[in-house]
């Protein structure tokens, strides 16, 4: 197997090599390569001919760029490329475009999104974009039931689980996001204002269970396949056509569906801590009423779906709603989970780094605050609404 690392200058002949990779592109014209993967995972490269038709062609590393030590299997891209497939199969409005996946070299290519631009990116510069939220919700909502046991049969969803499977990755997140930030790990690291901040976080006994059950169920369920990864960072809009696009799913597995929408809460508490110690309470107030579009636009899209359910017998609608209800409790949790990994665990975001120091441990106190109430809060009332306005009650006051 040919595992090359591609560069700039060699990606036009490996295009001319590989047309199925190509897309809306013509390989006997590239006119430009740009090198634009910034994560700690992947070479990423925009690609465009003389006309302007562009395509992205995305290649797997050995290992964390930041960290050579760090091995990582390069089969995940093989990964990505079944989710993103899965998920462009039900909801192809709300993901980029897959061209294609060469095995050998563990690259795919995908629609070219320069069109549009990061949702965190936009969110640190006060742009607010709120229609994302909404939309992301009805993709979770499509293709967390398309992918469940109502949307796909027995066998096929289980040929179609071990697919999917992601091991690697997954224990990345079973490590990243519900232990290292409790307990002491290199991985792990914060300001000496917010020592206080941690010592809590980790002394709150009922919120740890409830990480650790959240953990459990992370680690047990294939309710739906998941994005995996799905924060403001994997996520471009655009704003005259109020386009939104999930990207980056190469943590993609079968999980617990919640999880995806509570990546997208958590983001959005941390981009609303910002706001708030920047001086702009109304952007924190509008950011943070975002997780109740976000459940209600996925509810209303599983509901719409529920009719299609491949078994009715005993699947009726109390079963629906139970399902709605516990997956409104995971997400709180995921939210909460998620909110932690970024501020005390390893991938910290930019929203609070880029910070001046006391506005940071400011934010990071009242985000802590947030995921603690939330994680706890939820096994009395998992409302959305109720938990949205106690995240208000923290972060604004």
């Amino acid at each position: 197997m040919s595992t090359e690392q591609l560069t700039v200058d060699t990606v036009p002949e490996y295009l001319r090599q590989h047309r199925e990779l190509t897309g809306p592109v013509d390989p006997e014209s590239i006119a430009s390569v740009t090198e634009v993967g910034d994560g700690n995972l992947n070479l990423v490269f925009i690609v465009r001919d003389a006309s302007g038709a562009g395509v992205v062609v995305k290649q797997s590393l050995p290992h964390v760029r930041v960290d050579p030590s760090w091995p990582l299997t390069r089969a995940r891209t093989k990964r990505e490329a079944v989710v993103l497939a899965a998920h462009e199969a039900v909801d192809p409005s709300h993901v980029p475009a897959l061209y294609g996946f060469d095995e050998a070299s563990v690259a795919l290519s995908i629609e070219d999104l320069s069109d549009h631009a990061v949702w965190r990116s936009e969110l640190n510069a006060g742009r607010m974009h709120p229609y994302a939220a909404a939309q992301l919700g009805t993709y979770v909502g499509a293709v967390s039931f398309a992918t469940s046991v109502f949307g796909t049969g027995g066998p096929e969803r289980r040929r179609l689980v071990a697919e999917a499977a992601n091991p690697e990755l997954s224990e990345i997140t079973e490590d990243l996001v519900f232990t290292e930030p409790y307990v002491d790990h290199e991985h792990n690291g914060w300001l000496a204002a917010n020592d206080i901040d941690v010592q809590e976080l980790r002394a709150d006994r009922a919120f740890v269970r409830e990480i650790g059950l959240a953990k459990l169920r992370f680690q047990e369920s294939t309710q739906s396949l998941l994005h995996g990864d799905l924060h403001t960072g994997s996520v471009f809009v655009r704003a005259e056509d109020e386009s939104v696009r999930a990207f980056d799913s190469e943590f993609g597995t079968y999980g617990p569906t919640g999880f995806d929408l509570g990546a997208v809460w958590a983001n959005l508490i941390l981009a609303a801590a910002r706001a708030k110690v920047l001086g702009r309470s109304g952007d924190a107030a509008t950011l943070l009423e975002l997780p109740v579009e976000l459940v209600a636009a996925f509810e209303a899209e599983f509901v719409r779906r529920w009719p299609e359910r491949v078994d009715p017998r005993v699947y009726g609608d109390d079963v629906r709603e139970y399902v709605l209800e516990s997956i409104r409790s995971d997400a709180a949790i995921y939210a909460a989970a998620k909110t932690v990994r970024r501020l005390v665990g390893f991938s910290k975001v930019a929203d609070i780094e880029t910070l001046p120091e006391p506005e940071r441990a400011e934010a990071v106190r009242l985000a802590l605050r947030s995921a603690r109430a939330i994680g706890v809060a939820r096994l009395t009332d998992a409302s959305t609404r109720a938990l949205s306005d106690l995240t208000k009650s923290v972060i604004i006051g």
